[in-house]
């Protein structure tokens, strides 16, 4: 799958890059997210992700507030043996490929779109953003 840039729609994934961009308010992400709240798709993220953004430098009313707006995805075991299931099927392995299991399409932002493809396949579009 090549990356696209696609309107969101069905559930937007926000991964920890996209969430701490959702919290600083970068331009492109808060766009996804107005027109995420115009169609009403859901928009959910990974209780890791978390882990990522919530941290001192961060004013912690701006993640809190962006929390707010969006579904927090627990880890659970059922969880995490699919998405090990996944990773083996990929021949990929380790935290950084953990996804989450969410309603379709599925549209995914994120600055490393190569693995992500490897473990979504078509149902899913995949985003490539830039780092700043």
């Amino acid at each position: 799958m090549t990356p696209s840039p696609v309107v969101p729609g069905g559930t937007l994934v926000l991964d920890g890059e996209g969430l701490a961009k959702a919290v600083l308010r970068d331009r492109t992400v808060t766009g996804w997210l107005a027109l995420a709240r115009a169609d009403d798709p859901r928009v959910i993220t990974s209780a890791a992700a978390l882990v990522e953004v919530v941290h001192p430098r961060v004013n912690r009313p701006a993640p809190e507030w962006t929390l707010s707006r969006l579904v927090v995805e627990p880890i659970t075991e059922p969880i995490a043996r699919h998405a090990a299931a996944l990773l083996a099927d990929a021949g990929l392995h380790g935290h950084k490929h953990a996804m989450l299991a969410a309603p379709g399409p599925v549209t995914i932002p994120t600055s490393d779109p190569e693995d992500l493809t490897a473990l979504c396949g078509r149902h899913t579009t995949i985003i490539k953003t830039r780092l700043r």
